[in-house]
């Protein structure tokens, strides 16, 4: 055999090469697809193949075309396609596994903002457990080394090497923008992948199994945050505006002359877990929240993920914006939107308008979510991260800067300053893993199909020292000279249940988490309801309504929502004390839900009239 070989022509030898190279690119792009597939479907081997040979093999071979040009660039900027398919299969197989995570704690795929994250090593040891973080971040490193060696040694290769190398580079590069042109209507790929393809905007998680990962994750590539809604004009939003700040000039003649302190506490996955259905819990962890809850305005608050999401319910609480008016691709406004603008309208600058001071509190590094560009955009004076705080104690294994400490730190600006202070506070004691946090553990706690409750014993700890933390924090306001209003709520719950509780649970269950408005003067208008049910971006409007504080036009259109619709997210909508997949409306109720259609888009995406007419300051 190998005579054989050796006595064809140097240019049959090439063309043996290239056909087996080119056999082997193909294997290897549709192993790398089927991974993806694999990791996407639980570890489900038959999951994947029936994806790829069965139900779905056009977008199959779509992904695959996808994964070829970017396999095809990688070779070309390394010289190489050996080192080039070494570091493409160490991404893939990195996003994979990240995806699958993912999947596992949150019930939600890997969108390209995610990627944003890799930068954040810290959270993702933690997300991953040490051993797999560092086994991946060592097989990246010997990658990147590779890689680099590659590259130096193929700009020594001769003069036809570098043209064939410069046009394969030049053509992916085109393709790849090409590619990441998929939500232009005109894209050849999004066709070609919607002539099969059953897009499923509520639910991300349906979509990745619908499309494939690849289909997926174009599909959440970066789109316009609202599509113009019909009627959209300067005079239709003035229209609006006049309105709703006729109401708030009013209200505003007879509010309250004190200004109070006003605090937001958004608790990491605070939430009750013998809510659930499957879960049987030994004692009372949240017994100090439920004796500030039963005694003030409180309820449950609809959270738009399961087991994070953290971003986008802040999002929502600061600025009174929905989600679910946005399109299906903007996954996270932190990262995909709000540093884009120069100002973006929210309780921060309305307060701030009133000569307030405004102070975020994040108990981790500031690039989380981007959130110190954020936090200038929407008009904070000042952020205090882990670097800035005073007060760092943690909790026995806990690696994240207690609450106690954390309120310590609210205390503290409260107590020192003079003049009104808005504080926004997000916690990070009960951020997971939890496993291995506390190795005594005061509660305990079954599940249903006899699942591992290590996790869950920790968590139960996590908001019980939460919940004393809270309620030391809300005896200490009484040594505040000025009356002071706060806002706590649970972000999401957290993604440690199984499949067969979360089965066992209502869709809304699992995104119902515990809030409550307390008020150190005790006027709060709606105390005696601790059933309310709610969505975070009624928080600033509902709570100005009930002390007499001064109002916007923007917060009277909100209540107006709020009676029409108490809570709502995609597909989860609460109305007439009942949760629906889809809101029914009539015409006049339709009319108003468009209204907060229309100034959201003004905002987002549209010409910022309303920010023009002054709709969201006093």
């Amino acid at each position: 055999m190998k005579k054989r070989i050796s006595n064809l022509s140097l240019k049959q030898k090439s063309i043996i090469r290239i056909s087996l190279t080119t056999i082997g690119v193909i294997i290897l792009v549709a192993l790398s697809n089927l991974f993806l597939q694999w990791c996407q479907n639980d570890l489900s081997y038959d999951l994947a193949l029936k994806f790829a040979f069965s139900w779905h093999t056009e977008k199959f071979i779509l992904a695959c075309l996808v994964l070829f040009v970017f396999l095809a660039f990688l070779s070309s900027v390394a010289g190489s396609v050996l080192v080039g398919s070494i570091l493409y299969t160490t991404i893939i197989g990195i996003l994979g596994i990240a995806d699958y995570l993912k999947m596992s704690y949150r019930q939600e795929p890997i969108y390209p903002d995610d990627i944003k994250m890799i930068t954040e090593l810290g959270l993702l040891r933690e997300m991953a457990g040490s051993t797999t973080f560092f086994v991946l971040m060592g097989i990246a490193g010997l990658a990147i080394i590779l890689f680099a060696w590659a590259l130096y040694r193929s700009f020594k290769k001769g003069r036809r090497f570098q043209l064939v190398r410069g046009t394969i580079f030049v053509l992916s590069i085109i393709l790849l923008l090409y590619i990441g042109s998929f939500n232009n209507p005109n894209n050849l790929l999004r066709k070609a992948y919607n002539k099969t393809a059953l897009w499923i905007p509520y639910s991300q998680k349906m979509n990745y199994y619908n499309t494939g990962f690849i289909g997926g994750f174009l599909y959440n590539l970066q789109v316009e945050a609202m599509d113009e809604p019909k009627g959209y004009s300067k005079e239709k939003v003035a229209e609006i505006t006049k309105n709703y700040q006729k109401i708030a000039d009013k209200k505003n003649q007879t509010v309250d002359e004190e200004q109070p302190n006003i605090v937001y506490v958004m608790s990491e996955s605070f939430s009750d877990p013998s809510h659930l259905n499957g879960i049987e819990v030994s004692g009372n962890p949240l017994q100090d929240y439920y004796d500030i809850a039963n005694q003030t305005y409180s309820g449950k608050m609809l959270s738009q993920n399961y087991g994070g999401g953290t971003a986008n319910i802040e999002f929502e609480a600061l600025t009174g914006f929905s989600m679910e008016l946005f399109n299906a691709q903007l996954t996270t406004p932190y990262t995909m939107l709000v540093p884009k603008m120069t100002k973006f309208p929210s309780l921060v600058s309305n307060l701030a308008a009133q000569n307030y001071q405004t102070t975020a509190i994040h108990p981790y590094n500031t690039s989380m979510y981007k959130r110190e560009d954020v936090y200038d955009v929407l008009g904070f004076d000042s952020f205090i991260s882990e670097k800035e705080m005073k007060y760092t104690e943690k909790l026995q294994n806990n690696p994240y800067i207690s609450d106690k400490a954390a309120y310590q730190e609210v205390l503290s600006i409260l107590k020192q300053q003079d003049s009104p202070q808005f504080v926004h506070l997000v916690t990070m004691q009960t951020h997971m893993p939890y496993g291995g946090k506390y190795p005594d553990t005061t509660y305990d706690a079954q599940t249903s199909d006899g699942s591992d409750t290590d996790n869950l014993t920790n968590y139960l700890q996590d908001v019980a020292y939460s919940s004393e933390a809270l309620k030391e924090f809300v005896n200490s306001l009484q040594d505040v000279s000025r009356r002071t209003l706060v806002v706590f709520w649970g972000d999401h719950l957290p993604g440690i249940y199984s499949e067969t509780i979360q089965g066992a649970n209502d869709e809304q269950t699992l995104h119902e988490t515990q809030f409550l408005m307390f008020d150190s003067a005790g006027k709060l208008t709606s105390q005696a309801t601790h059933d309310a049910i709610s969505s975070p971006f009624y928080f600033a409007a509902n709570l100005l309504e009930q002390t007499n504080q001064a109002t916007t036009g923007f917060y009277q259109l909100l209540l107006d929502v709020e009676k029409v619709l108490p809570a709502f997210e995609r597909g989860l909508y609460y109305q007439n004390g009942q949760w629906r997949k889809e809101a029914q409306l009539n015409e006049q109720q339709q009319k108003l839900y468009e209204d907060y259609q229309m100034i959201q888009y003004d905002i987002v995406s549209g010409k910022q009239y309303s920010l023009q007419d002054g709709f969201f300051e006093k």
